[in-house]
């Protein structure tokens, strides 16, 4: 009889820690993923805005010279941008042949963003000048456009798989720009994306989160001249973040930048304030609003003052900033070149020092790739093409000088470096 208790005992014991075993094996490994260390908060970051939208010939889009031509033509006298990208550090599979030419008499050529490698090393200069990452601008109106929509999901699995490889961060910013469909277009396009990439899974590393969710982005909130309502954005709000299977996110709103007081470029209507207050994050938008460094100075008040409103309402707060702007081409030489001049970087640290100085936790800079209005901070030639187009360059810097200074600005945002109006000297 003893020996059978002994026998029962041990057999006990074998089962327990084998049951142990089991947990522990299932357990840790979860805990692991959810106490990662990676720190993949809103906070302490500076985001840009990647639009994603260039195509060219041959990239397998369909799409011709897609944001680099007017109207049908990308030639000489016809284009939509103001700067020309820097194509040295791309292979010959990323170089796409234009009509334009340099003043040395050689072939002119740009990128397509349906390129993974170029996207890649989009990604990689985020990593190499320790900026933390992107949303990627995804334009509710082209949805439905079959050719545009299979284009748009490429260019995301680009930037998806290229943010994991360069250890960066993203987030859907969704643009409601042109679109009246924005409620049954938007959720559509969202369960897609979560089915293939769980965007709102927070333990994934390389999504950007706010109070341990993931963030999703809706710009174009109380702007005049839309279609949609702000009952319709209440409606998206709500899915967002309360939705059981595709909900759960921390939603970040884009709005006029004089959203407060109702007026200039925004709706006189009491309605957006509600709605501002169902979000977690708030963006007012800058660029074209100020066009100096006095004017960029004159912000820090109205910064301030939206910072009450926010803090009352429990609201994440996050400045814009831009480094110019120029859209001399797209408006066919209606506006001058250089609209808001760069002064050599001395407009985009100015902004930095003063959305920092105002008590601004994280900022977004318009844009990493925007050459249509000039916004953009990546690699641009020097010597673009001569011609009937004219194209800016970077004032003779060099071509990655605003890259390395949005990495200072962020540094100046963490207190890595003094809060200084001078701006830093390049290296």
């Amino acid at each position: 009889m003893n020996t059978l208790k002994r026998v029962l005992k041990n057999r006990f014991n074998i089962e327990s820690s084998f049951v142990l075993y089991v947990l522990l094996l299932f357990f840790f490994p979860i805990q692991a993923q959810v106490s990662s260390n990676i720190d993949n908060s809103i906070i302490g970051k500076v985001l840009c805005g990647y639009q994603g939208w260039f195509n060219a010939p041959g990239d397998g889009s369909g799409l011709g010279f897609k944001h680099y031509k007017n109207g049908d033509e990308f030639k000489p006298g016809s284009c939509v941008i103001d700067y020309w990208p820097d194509m040295s550090e791309l292979s010959s599979k990323e170089k796409y042949p234009t009509d334009f030419v340099h003043a040395n008499g050689e072939k002119a050529y740009v990128f397509s963003a349906a390129n993974s490698k170029t996207v890649n090393t989009h990604f990689k200069w985020m990593h190499d000048y320790n900026i933390d990452g992107v949303f990627v601008q995804r334009f509710v109106l082209n949805v439905p456009r079959e050719d545009r929509y299979k284009n748009l999901n490429k260019v995301f699995d680009n930037c998806f798989k290229a943010s994991i490889t360069n250890k960066r961060l993203l987030a859907v910013m969704y643009d409601l720009s042109g679109s009246d469909a924005i409620v049954e277009n938007t959720i559509q396009d969202w369960k897609l994306l979560v089915d293939t990439y769980g965007l709102n899974n927070a333990n994934k590393d390389n999504l950007i989160t706010y109070e341990n969710k993931p963030v999703v982005a809706i710009w174009g909130v109380g702007f005049k001249n839309r279609k949609y309502t702000l009952a319709q954005i209440s409606t998206l709000i709500d899915f967002f973040k309360n939705d059981p299977k595709y909900g759960g996110c921390s939603v970040l709103l884009g709005v006029p930048n004089y959203w407060l007081t109702l007026d200039r470029d925004c709706i006189p209507d009491k309605q957006v304030h509600e709605v501002i207050a169902q979000a977690d994050i708030l963006q007012p938008w800058t660029p074209g609003r100020y066009n100096s460094l006095k004017a960029a100075d004159l912000q820090v008040e109205k910064i301030k003052a939206d910072m009450v409103w926010c803090q009352d309402k429990n609201l994440l707060y996050m400045p814009v900033v831009f480094p110019g702007f120029s859209w001399h081409n797209q408006k066919k030489g209606k506006d001058p070149l250089n609209q808001i001049p760069r002064l050599k970087g001395e407009f985009l640290w100015r902004q930095f020092f003063n959305v920092i100085r105002a008590g601004s936790k994280s900022i977004y800079l318009a844009m990493f790739d925007e050459m249509d209005e000039g916004t953009c901070i990546f690699k641009v030639a020097n010597d673009p093409p001569v011609g009937k187009s004219p194209f800016l360059n970077y004032e003779g810097l060099p071509s990655d000088y605003y890259l390395w200074l949005t990495g200072k600005g962020k540094d100046m945002l963490n207190g890595k470096i003094p809060l200084q109006m001078e701006i830093p000297k390049y290296p």
